[in-house]
């Protein structure tokens, strides 16, 4: 049957999600999966929507895009001609499709540059699409360059930053972000917030200053809706009417009924947003001191993750014994990273049993 694939298709290279494994139960500190579950107002949500499923949802997600803008009116004090409405704001299924419908929306026939070590995710939608692209090294301590960011070539037509960075966790300042919009107006500039919750700051006040600024978040981390598929991208809004466009002629309704009520509830319960992100920022950082005591090198986390080398045992050794010892964290085998270890934040108690785990091993 392979007579019928297509060149394209057989060239790709696909990404490679976190592992799901079925066989048995672990502590799951591989995906970057919230710890806690989502808000009662959301599952309260969801079930008074269960009875609607009959209908098809509203196909830009209005209600969606609405609860965003008064969320993002209010965090960064946008008021009168400066508030951001609706229309700022478009919703899709994840944002890795936000993302990837950004290629037959802006990139088309355009060359693409991002960071040497970031999402993988990247590369995988960027070939489906045809769109070529090149990476620009990290420093040494895996931050951004923001020099290498300005006087790109001519050929360059956009960039893509993660920030923070995945999977280093480093954030790039705001003002950073700034520099690099300035030095590329003629450029769109993607920044991907999907851990911007964390401890970062998010890019997403800017938009109604740069018109070559577009930001995506997701609702899946920071706001406990992984499993719902919802995410976002902000901008001005001919940015907005582009992608509505693009979607429009691939899906008419990306988002479902149930995750339209999830998303706009989770918009709506800031205390309850508040109280997690806050509760994992602050495991992360007494999990950072930990692994320091046993002498692992961690790297500075804005995120819900942290990045670390473990000291003596390799770090492919150390991941293996850990799943043997029903603990999965994430492994990536390529350059420059392959001595490291990505480990989610979980719970109180999943970190101190990986604690005693990475004890035991170290021993």
């Amino acid at each position: 049957m392979t007579r019928f694939i297509s060149e394209q298709a057989a060239a790709l290279v696909p990404y490679v999600p976190g592992e799901q494994p079925k066989d048995r139960k672990y502590i799951k500190l591989n995906t970057n999966e919230n710890p806690y579950p989502p808000s009662e107002k959301v599952i309260a949500a969801v079930r008074e929507e269960a009875s609607s499923l009959r209908l098809y949802p509203d196909p830009q997600a209005d209600a969606v895009r609405d609860a965003a803008a008064a969320y993002f009116n209010e965090v960064f004090g946008l008021t009168g001609r400066e508030a951001m409405d609706r229309d700022f704001f478009f919703a899709g299924n994840g944002s890795d499709e936000v993302l990837s419908l950004l290629c037959p929306a802006f990139f088309t026939g355009k060359k693409i540059v991002f960071a040497d070590i970031t999402y993988s995710f990247y590369p995988s939608f960027l070939s489906l699409f045809e769109v070529p692209y090149e990476t620009i090294p990290l420093a040494e301590d895996f931050s951004v360059r923001t020099e290498d960011y300005l006087n790109l070539e001519d050929s360059v037509g956009g960039i893509i930053l993660c920030n923070p960075n995945a999977p280093t966790g480093r954030g790039l300042p705001l003002a950073e972000i700034v520099r690099i919009l300035e030095g590329n107006r003629d450029r769109l500039v993607v920044v991907d917030e999907a851990y911007v919750d964390f401890g970062s700051e998010s890019a997403a006040g800017l938009v109604g200053r740069y018109d070559n600024l577009l930001v995506v978040q997701t609702l899946s981390k920071s706001r406990q809706l992984a499993g719902m598929r919802v995410g976002l991208a902000i901008g001005c809004p001919e940015l907005i009417r582009v992608l509505h466009t693009v979607k429009d002629t691939f899906n008419s309704y990306p988002v479902d009924r149930l995750a339209i009520a999830a998303a706009k509830a989770a918009f709506e319960d800031r205390a309850y947003f508040e109280e997690t992100r806050q509760r994992i920022m602050s495991t992360r950082e007494e999990t950072a001191r930990s692994l320091q005591e046993m002498g692992f090198d961690v790297i500075p986390s804005c995120s819900n993750f942290l990045f670390v080398k473990p000291a003596a045992v390799p770090a492919k050794d150390v991941f293996l014994q850990l799943r043997e010892k029903g603990v999965l964290v994430r492994y990536f085998d390529k350059p420059r990273i392959n001595d490291r270890l990505r480990i989610t934040i979980g719970t109180p108690e999943e970190m101190d049993a990986l604690l005693r785990a990475v004890r035991e091993i170290l021993q």
